[in-house]
């Protein structure tokens, strides 16, 4: 039986749908779609519809792919959907109408060609990992196996929200920082490439000694425009054997240790990584998630090698009856406020609730360091591009000022 990937006509309405069925051939997918209500006007093998997808989207992959906020709003429908009573079938009927992405519109037609099968609606969502993750598919299952559906994608709706909010606040506030060295850079490069070689003629026909910081710039103008191919080869090649190192086992390991321990900012990526580890296991128990299966989700996505050791280690004392606050105590990496408050939820039967405290605590401060940060670095940013520009034009100035000074 071959998979086609189809476009058609909602007979009722006149809508266009699209999707994908499993039909014998071209023939009795029509006859099939016609039952459903659908006049069908396109049909391609899927086998063929992916290869011609994949040569013509291949490049721009990365832009299809559905956003956190955009799997989110998708949840959201899905639930109010399920809450109105309405069927999982008919509910994906409705999203893949309603959402924009060509990927998210695939993803949702497979998995309802699935649903309709007879397979669960967790593990139709496995067959998608890019867009669905583990955690995703584990509240799932946890909310079909519970009868709590809607609930638990009301829940796991609210975890996204919250998670794109923080990463959006944090992205926020280091665009300004980051656009202003890109701006400082290109200006002190175009400086030292095209302005100073053509005052450097100048300087040489002054019969005087010219000062070290003035000699200091035309020598760094020079190695610039004379050597900028060996300076970029050198920052690709830096750059290429630093992702290289970072993308072995230890090398990850090492940078995330280094991270957590970096000044100014190391304090901050660990609030991130705390914040992330209590809203997601908070989230996880209260779906009804086995707390073992929590854990192993949990270390993925830390997104940090020496975190994910802890809760890997932390899963393996949890297995041999120990508690979840004296492994986390041990490792050091943990504080003790969060430790405490996790041994008080776990003595009265309160987990969840503390972990969403906690989480909501680090939230705020993380919210607090980003501010303090973003004031801290765009006065900074200004000093150090400032001074840059103003040492060029210091060096370049002054010995035309002493040129005039002693001059005749």
């Amino acid at each position: 039986m071959a998979v086609f990937e189809y476009r058609g006509i909602l007979v009722g309405t006149g809508k266009p749908t699209k999707g994908v069925r499993d039909a014998e051939n071209a023939k009795a997918l029509r006859a099939l779609l016609r039952k459903d209500g659908v006049l069908l006007t396109s049909a391609t093998e899927e086998q063929a519809a992916k290869a011609k997808q994949k040569r013509d989207l291949k490049l721009f992959a990365f832009l299809d792919r559905p956003s956190v906020s955009e799997i989110a709003v998708m949840t959201r429908q899905l639930a109010t959907l399920l809450r109105a009573g309405i069927p999982l079938f008919e509910s994906l009927n409705a999203l893949i109408e309603q959402v924009e992405k060509e990927s998210l519109t695939r993803a949702l037609t497979n998995i309802r060609e699935q649903v309709r099968e007879g397979t669960s609606f967790a593990k139709a969502l496995e067959t998608h990992p890019t867009i669905f993750p583990p955690l995703y598919v584990n509240m799932v299952r946890a909310g079909e196996a519970s009868g709590t559906l809607e609930s638990v994608l009301e829940r796991l709706t609210s975890f996204m929200e919250g998670q794109a909010k923080l990463r959006g606040k944090v992205t926020a506030a280091l665009a300004y920082p980051a656009l202003m060295a890109i701006i400082g850079i290109t200006l002190i490069s175009v400086l030292m490439v095209a302005v100073v070689p053509n005052l450097i003629t100048t300087f040489q026909s002054m019969d005087q000694a010219l000062p070290w910081y003035t000699e200091l710039l035309i020598f760094t103008s020079g190695f610039m425009g004379s050597y900028w191919w060996l300076l970029g080869g050198g920052l690709a090649l830096g750059i290429w054997g630093f992702r290289r190192w970072k993308a072995t086992e230890g090398g990850r390991y090492a940078w995330d240790q280094f991270s957590l321990s970096a000044p100014i900012f190391g304090g901050l990526l660990q609030m991130l990584a705390i914040a992330r580890f209590a809203r997601t296991l908070a989230t996880l128990l209260s779906a009804g998630v086995a707390l073992l299966t929590a854990m192993d989700i949990v270390k993925n996505v830390l997104d940090n090698a020496k975190l994910e050791r802890v809760v890997k280690d932390l899963s393996a004392s949890v297995r041999e009856g120990e508690s979840i606050a004296g492994p986390l105590k041990k490792s050091g990496d943990f504080p003790p406020l969060v430790t405490h408050m996790i041994a008080v939820g776990e003595k009265s039967g309160q987990l969840e609730q503390m972990l969403e405290t906690v989480a909501k605590n680090y939230d705020t401060q993380v919210d607090t360091r980003v501010q303090a940060l973003t004031s801290l670095l765009e006065p900074m940013m200004i000093v150090v591009m400032g001074g840059s520009v103003g040492f060029i034009a210091f060096a370049i100035l002054m010995p035309l000022i002493q040129m005039n000074d002693f001059g005749p």
